[in-house]
C-alpha cells in the first residue's frame, strides 16, 4: 500500500454528498458524512457503474443509480442485491483543510 495521497480539499465535498475522483490511478468515491470523510471504490461490483457519478447517498448508504445495489460508504460492505460483493474501502485522514486517502 502506498502512502496517503491528497484527494481534494474538504470544502470540495458538501456534507451529505459524495464525489468521484482519481487518486493514485484509481477511481474513488469520497463521501462527506457530517464532516467525516470516507472513501470506497467508485465502481459498483454488479455492472461496473459509477457509484459517485450515477448513484446517490442517503446517510451512510450509497445506492447505485444503474440497478439499485447498495453499499455502506463507511466500509464498502454490500447491503443490497444485485451487487455480489463488497467494494474496497480506503483509509482517509484530514490534514488541515485537505482530504488524504491511502490507496
Amino acid at each position: 500500500m502506498a502512502d496517503f495521497m491528497k484527494a481534494c480539499a474538504a470544502g470540495d465535498i458538501a456534507s451529505g454528498t459524495m464525489k468521484t475522483m482519481v487518486v493514485g490511478g484509481k477511481k474513488i468515491t469520497v463521501a462527506n458524512l457530517d464532516g467525516e470523510f470516507f472513501a470506497v471504490d467508485d465502481t459498483c461490483s454488479h455492472e461496473q457503474c459509477s457509484l459517485g457519478e450515477e448513484g446517490f447517498l442517503d446517510g451512510n448508504v450509497v445506492t447505485c443509480g444503474c440497478h439499485g445495489a447498495q453499499f455502506d460508504v463507511t466500509n464498502g460492505k454490500v447491503m443490497s442485491l444485485p451487487a455480489p460483493t463488497d467494494v474496497a474501502s480506503y483509509p482517509v485522514k484530514l490534514e488541515g483543510n485537505d482530504v488524504f486517502i491511502k490507496i
